[in-house]
């Protein structure tokens, strides 16, 4: 599974300190760009459209994912909350950051079930459910790889 070691390396990557002279949300952008075009390839692979459903399907999917990237773009700037303050974290900036990280969930669920309900109006609900398969495990390979990179809250 080519794709998928792929997605797992640049994933990995979203922590890392960039090794050009850009800043790091130039970047980031980069990265997040990189992931973005690896991941329709994947769900293109996967996917295996009939050409009746590909072009409905590519038109919501666009419109998915530019509402993904806007939700996502809330876990990174949290991220990069949490690691401004982490050798001064504050139980309120604590306080602060879980708050902010369940918000970021409970949008990322709302709008996964909002998409959900449009892809089936487009696909069979196997295709949809696939395709969510799909999102699922590309964001749990994002999620792992940057478990394993962010640290514990610093509670000294």
């Amino acid at each position: 599974m080519k794709t998928k070691t792929i997605l797992l390396v640049i994933g990995m990557t979203l922590m890392m300190s960039p090794a050009f002279s850009q800043s790091f949300d130039d970047y980031l952008e980069v990265v997040r760009d990189v992931l973005n075009t690896e991941k329709k390839a994947a769900v293109a692979e996967t996917m295996a459209l009939s050409e009746a459903e590909s072009g409905a399907f590519w038109s919501l999917y666009n419109e998915y994912n530019a509402e993904l990237y806007k939700v996502h773009t809330e876990r990174v700037n949290i991220i990069k909350d949490f690691a401004a303050n982490y050798e001064s974290m504050t139980d309120e900036k604590a306080d602060d950051l879980v708050k902010r990280s369940l918000a970021y969930q409970t949008k990322l669920l709302k709008l996964n079930k909002s998409y959900f309900k449009k892809f089936k109006k487009i696909l069979p609900a196997t295709k949809a459910a696939l395709y969510f398969q799909v999102e699922s495990k590309i964001d749990d390979l994002v999620n792992a790889s940057l478990a394993l990179e962010i640290p514990l809250v610093n509670t000294n």
